[in-house]
């Protein structure tokens, strides 16, 4: 199978601070899922980062679920960049 034919996923995660401990899934899927989810991330103006791996990891989580700590780091990181455009965009 080719990178082309490999059925897109995408996973949804948001996070406050105030009401959760941890970042939580709030939606995923694959295929036409996957495509509704990042048309609505582009509809809403929601940054998508892409990265395969943390996809599959986190594809096991059910939604609603918290990520669980062994992944903080990496969902950190996402956030920390997520943030940081968009002060970069609220700048100009």
């Amino acid at each position: 199978m080719t990178k082309k034919d490999a059925v897109r996923k995408a996973i949804a995660l948001r996070y406050d601070s105030e009401k959760e401990q941890a970042p939580k899934v709030i939606a995923k899927g694959n295929g036409i899922i996957a495509e509704e989810i990042l048309e609505a991330a582009k509809q809403n103006e929601i940054h998508v980062h892409e990265d395969h791996a943390l996809v599959e990891l986190l594809s096991k989580l059910e939604i609603h679920q918290q990520i669980p700590e062994e992944l903080y780091e990496a969902v950190s990181e996402i956030f920390v960049f997520v943030y940081n455009i968009e002060k970069e965009i609220l700048k100009k």
